[in-house]
């Protein structure tokens, strides 16, 4: 193992050729090594981020057994640059060992066994298959299938895959050595990714049979104390130690009658004497914090609980589905009531209502805890804490082992993008210093989030994220990920005021910040790794190619891609009247993809929703929809245009934009009006002030109630929703590798096209219906409508017959070989099928 911060001289980059490269004279990209292996200069001198560490003796590897926090030289050959190095004394190496007996017992406790193999493998699960789905369990009396992170590939095939790259070798070549190096470095330090993503099995608080460990890493802090209910919040009592590396420790035996020294639930904070003052914050590996009655700022919370009251998992986690189809969700705002929902209540409620609706797949906002509500849970304080307002770990832990039973994946929403600005319950300025896990100055600071900018090219920074990641696939067994704000990582102008144009000389230059690129390799890494059935989607809004290339092949390594101009085209597009809608406009926007990069599509997603923006069914119906919905009263033109265009927005976009598809909760339905979180007046610095709204719950709700009212016509619009994803359950269109679209007919606003074995034909023109309207396909036979965006069930005027066969002629068509006519009613969505495939 290996110290725990490294940062002080960086490492050149090996070439072939020899030589330290810098890749056409780009930035300087890198992640610190361990000091000890460098000259060093004053140990809490701020030029150089110090090397977290515990105290006992550390061992050189190859010594024998390796102690947590051994720092042995990276064998990465590699010339030095900035710095000499310097080969120190097995003497040298030696840490000082604390007086106090109880932190050598602890110290000792966590001593780990020497990895030496750069790829881990982990044991301690197998896996087996019960009717198609894989269980993991613990089992040792079973042989187990090992888990193991591939070491890197030669990173080149990314070039096969898309030439246009060939141009940007330098920087792509510069990349991959950047993370071939880290990769390096942490196998030669730290035993590899396995061992270095569980940092929270070293920091933060660990039990053992002898007592409580308690570890931060804090190298700007002068002194340090833990304060809580368990010694009334005395700064004498427990005083904490610091070893050269900026790591504070102490260790608190268990009381006379065994039972531990800081009782479950109870308050715990970490005092600080810091460049900055005095001050209280939460441990940074705190795994449970709440907002006590009356007060602003959270508490963490010592969260231990006795063994009969933790959850055991009962189901296995679902193998990963051929196409995802996920509902996106916020666990406070699913209730109809104007108030905030519990982990509970969804699990009981909204988990059988997604899995009613066809979706495998839950994506849940605002896990990790975020001291402002309505932040969306993206300014997140307490990043291996799940949010306390909606129940306990052990609630969480219970909502997703029914997803599982019910054979829904459970995605989160992790922010690893920045964190909150907060100073009392978040990591900011957290030892006293700007530059503790931020960037300093203006690069650390998100102007428009007002938010803090992680350094990816930091040692502990990379540990903490990596293990965050890990902690919410391990512990509480998440099926995977979407990564929000990608775009703003990995890009020092973090994609604001800058337009994309598909240039490759956007992507690959001074503006990419191969520090944040290196890690989501890592993380992708990790995750695919020691995970294998486990999901890893991205935000990014740039388009960056090679995003879900595989690592090994030199890309990135998400499985998926959000397709984000896919609701900036129907946003741009409902701001006019669909009568100048371009019909090869919308086909190319929806199949603007990479070859062999999947994407996630959607129409609209929580951000369309927000207080500010319209959704696109108030796009469509705007205030009609306040007094037009209910069945027992006439509708208007705009009802109907609205509800028709809502369904075939839908069907086209998971027809034609990807491999996956997401929906934002309660817009299957055409939920109306926006969500506006609670909140109060907002003072601005021009001396302005933004009304509040008196803190109203009201809008902080999704009414599931009024899709499923049948008197209401938002029913037709979630029966169509549920509809559209049990045919793709059926056919699986969205995966499948045949895809042509036949026709784009301006004047006829018809769009044509084949997925799968499926002919999708709409009819977007507001007042022409088509009579023998003919239609190319690919198969020969008799095909039978198997949806109908047009069905009295769904909101339609019924004016096809289901029951209508349609007989192939020999008849080439629109480059098909064979074709069949139609009646294509206007604004309608028909999907046809051939009879023998039913």
């Amino acid at each position: 193992m290996a110290s725990f911060a490294v940062s002080g001289a960086r490492l050149g980059v090996v070439r072939p050729g020899g030589g330290a490269a810098r890749s056409g004279g780009e930035r300087r990209s890198g992640v610190d090594l361990p000091p000890v292996l460098f000259k060093r200069k004053d140990s809490f001198s701020r030029t150089v981020l110090s090397c977290a560490g515990a105290p006992g003796k550390v061992l050189v590897p190859g010594g024998g057994n390796d102690d947590l926090l051994s720092s042995a030289e990276p064998a990465v050959d590699t010339p030095v640059q900035s710095e000499e190095l310097e080969v120190p004394d097995e003497a040298e190496l030696v840490v000082e060992e604390t007086a106090s007996s109880s932190a050598t017992e602890a110290s000792s406790a966590v001593e780990v066994e020497e990895k030496t193999e750069p790829s881990v493998v982990i044991k301690g699960t197998s896996e087996t298959e019960t009717d198609g789905v894989a269980i993991k369990t613990k089992a040792p009396l079973v042989e187990e299938k090992p888990r193991v992170i591939p070491p890197p590939g030669d990173g080149q095939r990314m070039y096969q895959i898309d030439p246009m790259l060939e141009g940007f070798r330098n920087h792509l070549d510069y990349r991959y050595s950047e993370y071939k190096r880290m990769r390096a470095a942490i196998d030669q330090h730290e035993g590899g990714l396995d061992a270095f993503s569980r940092g929270y099995e070293k920091l933060g608080f660990t039990r053992s049979a002898e007592g409580i460990t308690y570890r931060e890493w804090a190298p700007g802090a002068h002194s340090a104390a833990l304060v809580g209910d368990f010694n009334n919040w005395n700064p004498n009592a427990d005083t904490m130690t610091r070893n050269e590396y900026g790591v504070w420790e102490i260790f608190l035996p268990n009381n006379a009658d065994g039972s531990p020294a800081i009782p479950h639930g109870s308050r715990v904070k970490i005092r600080m004497d810091t460049p900055s003052g005095v001050k209280d914050s939460i441990p940074a590996w705190i795994k449970f914090s709440v907002q006590a009655p009356g007060e602003i700022p959270y508490n963490g919370i010592y969260y231990d609980p006795p063994e009969e009251e933790k959850y055991v998992f009962k189901h296995p986690q679902p193998k990963r589905p051929k196409s995802l189809r996920i509902y996106e969700s916020h666990v406070g705002m699913s209730s109809p009531e104007p108030k905030i929902n519990t982990y509970a209540n969804f699990r009981d409620e909204v988990l059988p209502r997604i899995k009613r609706l066809g979706y495998n797949a839950v994506q849940i906002m605002a896990i990790q805890e975020h001291s402002y509500y309505a932040s969306f849970g993206y300014h997140v304080t307490n990043f291996f804490a799940p949010s306390s307002r909606f129940g306990t770990p052990e609630d969480l832990k219970s909502l997703i082992d029914k997803a599982h039973e019910l054979g829904l994946l459970v995605l989160m929403d992790i922010v690893h993008s920045h964190a909150s600005n907060n100073t009392l319950d978040g990591l900011n300025g957290f030892d006293g210093t700007d530059t503790h896990y931020f960037h300093g100055g203006a690069r650390g600071h998100h102007w428009m989030w007002d938010s803090r900018l992680f350094n990816y090219g930091s040692w502990e920074v990379l540990r903490f994220l990596l293990s965050n990641a890990r902690w919410w696939l391990e512990e509480y067994k998440f099926d995977g990920f979407r990564f929000d704000g990608v775009t703003s990582m990995m890009y020092t102008h973090h994609g604001l005021q800058v337009a994309f144009t598909g240039n490759y000389g956007e992507y690959f230059g001074f503006a990419t910040d191969v520090d944040a690129v290196v890690y989501l390799m890592l993380v992708n890494d990790l995750i695919h790794g020691l995970y294998p059935e486990a999901v890893a989607i991205g935000e990014d809004v740039s388009g960056m190619p090679t995003f879900c290339i595989p690592v090994q092949d030199g890309g990135v390594g998400f499985d998926y891609r959000l397709h984000m101009a896919v609701p900036d085209k129907w946003i741009e597009l409902l701001k006019q009247s669909d009568e100048y809608w371009k019909m090869g406009d919308i086909v190319h926007t929806l199949t603007n993809r990479r070859w062999l990069e999947k994407c996630v599509t959607y129409a609209e997603s929580h951000d369309q929703a927000l207080v500010g923006d319209k959704t696109i069914a108030f796009w469509l119906m705007d205030k009609d929809m306040y007094d037009f919905m209910a069945l027992d009263r006439p509708s208007t033109p705009q009802i109907d245009r609205g509800i028709a265009l809502h369904k075939m927005i839908r069907l086209v976009t998971m027809g034609l934009g990807g491999e996956g598809y997401l929906n934002f909760m309660g817009n299957e339905f055409g939920h109306p009006e926006w969500i506006d979180f609670p909140r109060g007046p907002q003072s601005l610095p021009n001396g302005s002030v933004i009304p509040g709204n008196n803190y109203s719950y009201d809008k902080c709700r999704r009414r599931f109630d009024l899709g499923d009212a049948d008197y209401l016509r938002y029913r037709g619009m979630q029966e169509f929703d549920q509809a559209m994803q049990h045919l793709e359950e059926k056919y699986e269109f969205m995966t499948s590798d045949h895809q042509y679209v036949s026709r784009k007919h301006e004047e006829d606003k018809v769009i044509i096209f084949e997925r799968g074995d499926l002919v999708f034909v709409f009819n977007f023109h507001w007042s022409n219906s088509y009579f023998d309207y003919r239609v190319g396909c690919f198969k020969p036979g008799r095909y039978k409508i198997v949806l109908d965006s047009d069905d009295g069930l769904f909101g339609g005027f019924s004016r096809l017959d289901h029951e209508a066969e349609y007989f192939t002629a020999d008849w080439p068509h629109d480059n098909r070989p064979f074709s069949f006519s139609v009646y294509a009613p206007s604004r309608t969505a028909v999907v046809y099928a051939l009879a023998e495939d039913e």
